[in-house]
């Protein structure tokens, strides 16, 4: 099986797992709104999730609900990044945002309830024993809190009126926070799950985190809209800095090609039964690049 199909059959798996476990859920707008805002897409975090606890023993109803939670956490993440008062776009993945189809007030309920109902489903019995769902409820929490995803999109904002754009040190700083620390969170799932060490994981995932995102400041510069499912080249014409404007196509290409490679080599411990983490940091550099 391609790197691809194994993508793709993992996001089917994790699609129908968070389809049954929001079935109990009340009907109305906010419900259907989270069913909306969680579907499509790669799952590429999810699958880091199942692919990164494949490494070790463990049942695979806990790598399931964990990947369904960062899905719900970074499905969140995009309703409330995409309301007028954030980045205020029209499209994901080529439908309708969530404040389009239905209203601001809707959306911002969408994401909140996306946010608690990942923190609800890694409390779930089969996620494991009682300290490993309270490592993995607090780690989440600060990778997607004040510490992590929250700061990176307030140091987002605060560029834009910063009056000048921000060096290459403050946008890595930035991206680390606002991409990166909920694919480190993926990737450390995994061995939080079985109880191992995941500073090998975390290593791989910060790499594969800044790579994921210079790949994207290409895309936005390169890609095609109707490919891409939403508005490029924003950040340009608001004069904000990305990889590319710091680094040229070029340099920010070459940057993304070493850390793919150091993400590669933190995997060397786990030998081949860590290749489709590898594919993965391959594949985050292949998308029409």
């Amino acid at each position: 099986m391609s790197f691809e199909d194994a993508l793709t059959a993992r996001a089917s798996r994790i699609g129908a797992a968070l389809r049954a476990e929001m079935e109990p859920l009340p009907p109305g707008p906010v419900t259907e709104g989270m069913r909306y805002a969680t579907g499509g897409g790669k799952r590429l975090r999810g699958f880091l999730v199942c692919t990164a606890a494949q490494l070790f023993e463990g049942p695979r109803e806990g790598h399931l609900l964990a990947a369904a939670a960062i899905e719900c956490l970074h499905a969140y993440s995009l309703v409330h990044d995409d309301l007028p008062a954030m980045d205020d776009d029209d499209l994901r993945r080529g439908q309708p945002t969530v404040h389009k189809k239905w209203d601001e007030a809707t959306a911002i309920l969408v994401g909140d309830a996306l946010q608690t109902f990942a923190f609800e489903l890694l409390a779930r019995d089969p996620v494991g024993d009682a300290a490993t769902r309270i490592a993995l409820i607090r780690s989440l929490a600060v990778a997607s809190g004040a510490e992590g995803m929250v700061l990176g999109q307030a140091q987002d904002i605060a560029a834009e009126s910063a009056g000048r754009m921000l060096t290459l040190d403050e946008i890595t700083a930035l991206q680390a926070n606002k991409t990166g620390a909920l694919i480190r969170w993926s990737a450390e799932a995994g061995a939080i799950l079985a109880g191992a060490d995941p500073a090998p994981l975390t290593r791989y995932a910060t790499a594969l985190g800044l790579a994921f995102q210079i790949a994207d400041d290409i895309l936005d510069e390169t890609g095609d809209e109707a490919k891409a499912g939403k508005r490029l080249q924003k950040d340009a014409e608001a004069g904000k800095a990305t990889f590319v404007s710091l680094l040229g196509l070029e340099g920010a290409r070459e940057r993304a090609r070493e850390l793919v490679a150091e993400a590669v080599n933190a995997l060397s411990l786990y030998d081949d039964k860590a290749d489709n983490l590898r594919d993965a940091a391959r594949f985050v550099i292949s998308r029409d690049f």
